[in-house]
């Protein structure tokens, strides 16, 4: 009796353990949480600073330039010698380059008539946007405007005291030439062979020397460009863009600009996008439409001071911005017919859901509807899993 007991007690045990073997597992999937936040689509490229205003200075007359003491760095004031020039023989100015000498003084009275239209038009763009901001302002205070109007009317204001301010200096700059041409003709007109007074070669703006095109004592021909000179403090970042990428952003976009070699991140606005696109080979060999992209450098001064002309930056530029926006990471979504569809950690099954995606990014997707904040989704989810199968989870790593 007692061992038909032990035989069945056996069976018993040979069948738990059979079944148990044959026993569906369940699906091991690797799961994140669905957040709730702040959702940018940006545009990244690789940028680099830029001045905004750059000045060569050159030679107005054929001479022997003495050496120049300037370095690479160096503070130079406005109107101050940089050079000094001594003219060849007067016998070498004859009536013909006098007559040239003349012409380019007219040519360069021209250039200052219309660098000081340019200065009018800018003050008068400037008084038309101080008086339409000003207009927004009262329609903002009444109600009949957003309030959001007087931002952009801010940002034209700004824009056009830059711009007013770009049209003084090439105004001063043009000016300074017409006067240095003035002086050599009148200097060297009538001078005696044996007779020639140097001539100081002065800085049109202030700023500080860039580079340095001819520092050794010689000969140089009219026109020779000697020193170029700038204000480091008035820099702007300029990026090349996919021209499709370069279609969703406006001017006064948002940028942020990383690794330029600061902790930092800078923040910036998108100041202009080239009107005219131009073709440039990847380094895949393919070739691509790019635009240039120039953008201000909106952080405090401070915070960039270390940054030169011709640095390297990395632009972001956030085309879409969305607060409190439902977001899962990218990986969770896979194509369900027109829309998209993940599966969702319900009671230790997944449950396939169907996602209206608003939009998404390199690492997250904005979810419009069909998904609270909180819930578990299956990441790289298995092409054999389905739907209300049962899932053994494990944390993302």
């Amino acid at each position: 009796m007692k061992k038909k007991i032990w035989i069945g007690i056996g069976v018993v045990l040979a069948l738990a353990v059979l079944a148990w073997a044959f026993m569906p597992q369940p699906f091991e999937v690797e799961i994140a949480g669905v957040s709730q936040g702040r959702f940018e689509r940006a545009v990244q490229e690789d940028g680099k600073t830029r001045l905004r205003e750059r000045y060569v200075v050159s030679t107005p007359l054929t001479g022997r330039i003495t050496r120049l003491h300037l370095k690479q760095g160096d503070a130079v004031a406005a109107n101050v010698a940089v050079a000094t020039l001594w003219p060849v023989d007067p016998t070498l100015l004859d009536e013909r380059a006098r007559a040239e000498q003349t012409a380019r003084i007219g040519a360069m009275e021209a250039s200052a008539a219309r660098a000081r239209a340019n200065r009018e038009h800018a003050l008068a763009a400037l008084e038309q946007a101080r008086i339409e901001l000003k207009r927004s302002e009262a329609l903002a205070s009444q109600g009949f405007v957003s309030p959001n109007q007087n931002e952009t009317g801010r940002l034209n204001v700004r824009l056009r005291e830059k711009e007013l301010e770009s049209a003084r200096q090439e105004e001063d700059a043009a000016h300074h030439e017409l006067e240095q041409s003035r002086i050599a003709l009148r200097q060297y007109a009538g001078t005696e062979p044996g007779q020639q007074k140097p001539f100081e070669i002065k800085a049109p703006v202030a700023g500080k020397v860039l580079k340095l095109l001819q520092q050794s004592e010689g000969m140089v021909l009219a026109g020779t460009p000697l020193l170029e000179l700038g204000d480091p403090a008035q820099l702007e970042v300029v990026a090349d863009i996919l021209t499709e990428d370069a279609a969703q952003i406006t001017p006064g976009t948002a940028v942020q600009l990383t690794n330029w070699g600061g902790a930092e991140v800078l923040e910036g606005r998108v100041r202009l996008i080239e009107p005219g696109a131009f073709t440039k080979v990847s380094a895949l060999g393919v070739e691509e439409q790019r635009v240039n992209v120039v953008i201000d450098l909106t952080s405090p001064a401070e915070k960039w001071r270390s940054l030169g002309d011709g640095f390297k930056v990395d632009v972001r530029i956030l085309v879409q911005v969305v607060d409190n926006a439902v977001k899962v990471p990218v990986s969770a979504l896979f194509p369900l017919g027109p829309r998209w569809g993940l599966f969702v950690l319900e009671q230790g099954r997944a449950s396939r859901r169907e996602v209206d995606v608003a939009a998404r990014n390199g690492v997250e997707a904005w979810v419009k509807n069909g998904l609270a904040s909180g819930a578990q989704v299956v990441v790289y989810p298995d092409t054999q899993l389905k739907d209300g199968e049962r899932v053994k989870a494990r944390q993302r790593r």
